[in-house]
């Protein structure tokens, strides 16, 4: 059984997404980043490019599996 390149695709676009989300939800509990929260009472860049870009990844992959 052979897999097509857009479902291979769609598959590492939505495991690089979760990836990245994991990635953002442990930069969020890091002490660095608590302390950012707490003086400018917002996440740092860091974490939030790690939720968008893994957002947006995890939806393009599944957007791609689905439209199959």
């Amino acid at each position: 059984m052979a897999i097509s390149k857009g479902n291979l695709i769609a598959v590492v676009l939505l495991v690089v997404g979760v990836v990245l989300l994991v990635l953002g939800f442990q930069e969020h509990g890091a002490f660095a980043s608590k302390i950012t929260r707490a003086l400018g009472n917002r996440p740092s860049n860091e974490v939030l490019a790690y939720f968008v870009g893994g957002g947006v990844c995890a939806l393009a992959g599944v957007f791609k599996l689905i439209k199959k």
